[in-house]
This record gives structure tokens, C-alpha cells and sequence, in this order.
């Protein structure tokens, strides 16, 4: 894989794609959750890579992508990833997205319905206002004075072990937030911004309809906020396939990456 650029009028994107992307072949789009880089994938980009086009990258903001304004919206996320993909010929691909990173899959699947070939959500959640109650967009529109307050290296033990059941899982979320060591401010600023832009796209109460195959993976220890309750009414409104990750946290596809990938590869083939 190589690294590349993508530039927006809020900051520069850094993400890293297959060398040669091949015609005819499926391209797996690997979306991190919230403070989360392109890390958090390496144990699927190592699985599929010579399989699929790959590609991951480090959200506006996160990591590499950064210096980076925080003016931008869940939408505004949809329509770069968009132009990445025209940028590199990328056709219909397939998206992953890890809590955060689903929600971008669903915004840009309401901005381009008839683009993406498949989309799987690990440990994410509906974007559609009626799953969520009007306290947990209050909440979500809160968080930043939480982050900015809260002592950072407690902050960094619970974040880390709050997200994942594994040593690796639990090390690596560790690793991610350590980018941040020493300026707490940005980390409280680019949770409380992704937290409120989340919130804003809620209440916009638009369709966010998949129109694409879908599948659906939650880890069965997963405590982040809702999220069992939320994946469990996901599926039962809408019929798509739910699979549950055993010994898996909110990070499941780094508590069980075999399992993980297998679900993946088996949904890939599985398109038409």
C-alpha cells in the first residue's frame, strides 16, 4: 500500500490505497471509528491485501489527517471520501466502518445511493433519529467539557480498555490515543466535534436507506454507549444479517480479527 493526499478547504487527508487499484475487482474501504486511525484496520488490511483493492484512511482530523478546522460535517466527510474514490477510479466499492466510520458509510450512501456495492458496519449504529431518544442527542452535543476535564491518563486507561477485551485490542486503543499525549484540547475538541456532527446528522431525520447488500457485526461485550441495543433494533427494522462477535468488545475487529475477516470475505463473495 502506499500513502497519499487528498486536499479539502478544511485540511489535508492523508489515506493509504492499494499501489495499483484493479479494474474488476472489488475495493474494500476501511472507515476507523472517532479518535481511532488507520491502525485500528491493520489485522484486515494484512488479511485482504492481494485479495481486494484496499484502502484506509486516517479521518479528517485524526492522526495524519491534521492540521485540520473542525467546521465540517458528517456530510462533508461522505462527499470527500466520494471524491478520494473518483480520484482513484474506485468503483462501487464495499464499506467498513467501525462505529464512526459506519455512520460516514450511511451519510454517503444518502448522498450516493447507487454507489457502493456492499456495506458491512462493525460495532456503528443506525443514523435514523427514531433509534436514538432526545437525551442521548442532548448528550452527544455535551461531550467535549467531559473530554477536556476528565484527568487524561485516566481517560487513556478507560478509553482503551472500555473499547476492546484483547491485549492487542486494548494496546493498540492505547497506541491511537497516545497521538494525543500532551494536548488534551485536541483530543476533547475532535471527540466533542464528532460527537455533535453525529448528533446533527440524527436530527436532520433523513432516510439514510442502505440500497445496497449490507451486513451488520457487534461484539457481544460491546458497552460503548448503546450499541447492542441499538444493532439489536437495527435488525429488526430492516431484516439485514446480524452477527454477533463472541470475546469481542466495541472494537470487535480487533478482539477477533479471524472471525471478523472471515464474515467479510464470505459477505464480499457473496455480491453479485
Amino acid at each position: 500500500m502506499i500513502e497519499k493526499t487528498y486536499d479539502t478547504p478544511c485540511g489535508t487527508i492523508h489515506y493509504w490505497i492499494s499501489d495499483q487499484i484493479r479494474e474488476h475487482t472489488v475495493t474494500l474501504v476501511f472507515l476507523p471509528g472517532l479518535t481511532a486511525d488507520h491502525r485500528l484496520f491493520d489485522r484486515q488490511i494484512a488479511y485482504f491485501e492481494g485479495k481486494y483493492n484496499v484502502f484506509v484512511w486516517d479521518p479528517p482530523g485524526h492522526a495524519a489527517s491534521w492540521p485540520f478546522a473542525f467546521d465540517f460535517d458528517l456530510m462533508d466527510k461522505a462527499r470527500w471520501l466520494d471524491g478520494i474514490f473518483r480520484a482513484e477510479a474506485i468503483d462501487r466499492p464495499v464499506i467498513v466502518g467501525q462505529s464512526m466510520g459506519g455512520y460516514v458509510g450511511q451519510a454517503y450512501v444518502e448522498l450516493f445511493p447507487d454507489r457502493l456495492a456492499g456495506f458491512v458496519s462493525i460495532d456503528s449504529a443506525p443514523l435514523q433519529r427514531r433509534y436514538v431518544t432526545a437525551a442521548e442527542i442532548w448528550l452527544l452535543k455535551r461531550m467535549e467539557p467531559v473530554y477536556r476535564r476528565y484527568p487524561w491518563n485516566a481517560l487513556v486507561k478507560t478509553g482503551s480498555q472500555g473499547v476492546a477485551v484483547s491485549r492487542y485490542g486494548r494496546d493498540l486503543m492505547r497506541a491511537m490515543m497516545l497521538v494525543y499525549d500532551g494536548d488534551q484540547a485536541r483530543y476533547a475538541k475532535l471527540s466533542g466535534h464528532g460527537f455533535r456532527m453525529l448528533a446533527q446528522a440524527m436530527e436532520a431525520d433523513l432516510p439514510y436507506a442502505l440500497h445496497c447488500p449490507a451486513l451488520l457485526l457487534c461484539g457481544e461485550q460491546d458497552h460503548a454507549g448503546s450499541c447492542v441495543r441499538y444493532n439489536k433494533a437495527w435488525h429488526k427494522q430492516t431484516g439485514i444479517r446480524l452477527e454477533w462477535i463472541k470475546d469481542a468488545g466495541h472494537n470487535s475487529n480487533t478482539d477477533q480479527p479471524e472471525r471478523v475477516n472471515q464474515l467479510i470475505e464470505e459477505f464480499v463473495n457473496a455480491i453479485p
